[in-house]
């Protein structure tokens, strides 16, 4: 039996997955709203909502108000409901789970309207991206729906930001994060965000999580901090300097892993070619070719491979000999002691 004749049934058996984050009263309002959201074509406020659920003569407007104002109900534990409806649903058993980070302005002009100001704009027109409204950063969850041809987001918490509070947008979406992670706590969890969102709030991650911005052109890189050394005074922060991002990118190596078959030189499953190493012509003799050719040295050995080869110009065969690199045909050869 429907809870109102305004619910379709099929509607309905998907609301009753998240029935638990409501008491039986709220639960019906909710149905009804997100029926009108659905059927309304026009502005989704809270009238256009009961309109389009045609309930304007049969509900007071005061009804569906008090469901954002005073009902008992938490919008965090609902969109945790949903996440866990998503896994299930539409994604395979042991998928990682890729999250999108991103925050949006509702234009409101109401004087009263909670926590709307003047504030960026990413979709205004004109030469002024401003707009005044409330600014929510959302949460969602990347999935690939057989019906569509590019991946779709599909949000699953919010949290409003108000300029010149306490917890900026970064603070925000760190919190539904860690979250979402531990709500999540079986899978892993690739976060993606664009170049707004970075700062000290996401160090405290997971360690499931991963997260994936732009850097600004002036971000200086450091290393991972050293860990304690006993000694007193207030252990490091943050550890040696690696650099800007325009310097890191100066040099670069491009390598591969090969299965192999074991044999009586090695049971390592892999062996390691690098094809590529290149330096920008202003950055040359500053050691950046080196430690790009390190760096991938040092993963692939990571990966359990036994022997690289390396394919070396005239130019670049002291660095490769520097390395451990001797002379083969046709390429250089490296192998693990």
């Amino acid at each position: 039996m429907l809870l109102d004749p305004t619910v379709p049934a099929s509607l309905l058996n998907v609301l009753e997955m998240v029935r638990g984050c409501f008491t039986a009263p709220t639960f019906r309002t909710f149905a009804a709203l997100v029926t009108g959201l659905i059927a309304q074509t026009g502005r989704s406020t809270v009238t256009g909502i009961l309109l389009g659920a045609g309930l304007t003569r049969t509900w007071s407007h005061d009804r569906s108000h008090a469901f954002f104002s005073r009902a008992r109900w938490s919008p965090d534990i609902l969109g945790i409901s949903l996440s866990h409806m998503i896994v299930r649903r539409l994604l395979p058993e042991g998928a990682v789970l890729t999250v999108a980070v991103d925050d949006t302005l509702f234009k409101r002009h109401g004087k009263k309207v909670h926590g709307a100001a003047w504030q960026h704009d990413g979709a205004a027109k004109g030469s002024r991206p401003v707009g005044r409204g409330t600014c929510f950063v959302v949460v969602g969850i990347v999935v690939q729906l057989p019906f569509v041809a590019r991946p779709v987001c599909l949000p699953v918490i919010a949290r409003l930001w108000r300029p010149k509070q306490e917890q900026s947008k970064v603070d925000l979406a760190a919190s539904m994060i860690r979250l979402l992670a531990a709500c999540h706590y079986a899978r892993r969890i690739h976060v993606v965000a664009d170049a707004a969102y970075h700062g000290r709030a996401l160090r405290d991650l997971p360690a499931t999580c991963t997260f994936t911005t732009r850097l600004p052109a002036s971000a200086v890189l450091y290393d991972l901090a050293p860990p304690p050394t006993g000694r007193r005074g207030r252990p490091a922060l943050k550890g040696q300097r690696l650099g800007m991002a325009k310097d890191l990118a100066a040099a670069g190596a491009v390598g591969f892993l090969l299965p192999r078959l074991p044999g009586p030189d090695s049971s390592k499953p892999f062996k390691g070619e690098i094809n590529t190493v290149a330096t920008d012509p202003c950055f040359r003799g500053r050691g950046y070719a080196r430690a790009a050719v390190d760096a991938l040295m040092n993963w692939m050995v990571s990966r359990e491979c036994h022997r690289i080869s390396l394919t070396s110009s005239s130019e670049g065969e002291p660095l490769s000999v520097s390395l451990g690199f001797v002379d083969g045909d046709p390429r250089m050869n490296w192998q693990a002691e």
